[in-house]
């Protein structure tokens, strides 16, 4: 049996990966690392759900806990990165955390990672394919691929039964301004 190492971006988007990944008989630990995360109050209350999450599911899960949107905001090329295309941002947003997730199994001697990312029906699939793998390339762990979006419904199902918090955009501040939210 392998052990995993699942980036996860959400408490709710996590439930129905980690559940499939299981049925492979892998060992499964949760990672989360979210930089892009904002603001501050939506970090904490992401962060909250992601351990009650581990709680309830017996999951291990390493957070890294400290807000530092900078490291996003360095991510993002230009001086005036409001205007960098939003195909763009995202794919920097993904390489971004799905680099500190392939590193961080590489030293903990993790057979495999993924991503909670893969779950969602609103992600560039494709373009998180292509990034696990330059992530593969560089650390020498293998990106684990699985397209979870078929377990949309029933993660939203699971979220709801667990009280956990549900977002309503995916979490950078673009994000939330295209989605209208101030």
């Amino acid at each position: 049996m392998g052990r995993i190492l699942v980036h996860i971006c959400c408490g709710p988007c996590a439930i129905y990966p980690v559940k499939e990944i299981l049925k492979g008989k892998l060992e499964v630990w949760g990672y989360f690392f979210n930089p892009n995360i904002h603001p501050r109050e939506e970090f904490r209350k992401r962060l909250d759900a992601v351990r009650t999450l581990a709680e309830k599911m017996s999951l291990p899960v390493i957070c890294n806990d400290e807000y530092s949107p900078e490291l996003f905001f360095r991510s993002i090329p230009g001086p005036r990165k409001h205007e960098t295309p939003r195909a763009e941002r995202c794919a920097r947003c993904y390489s971004l955390r799905l680099d500190r997730t392939a590193d961080a199994a590489r030293k903990r001697g993790f057979d495999f990672f993924s991503s909670s990312l893969l779950y969602s029906k609103y992600q560039d699939h494709e373009t998180i394919i292509s990034a696990g793998l330059d992530m593969e390339h560089k650390y020498g762990v293998p990106f684990y691929y699985d397209d979870f979006r078929p377990g949309w419904k029933e993660g939203i199902t699971h979220s709801r039964e667990m009280g956990l918090y549900r977002q309503n955009y995916c979490g950078c501040v673009y994000s939330k301004k295209e989605r209208g939210l101030f």
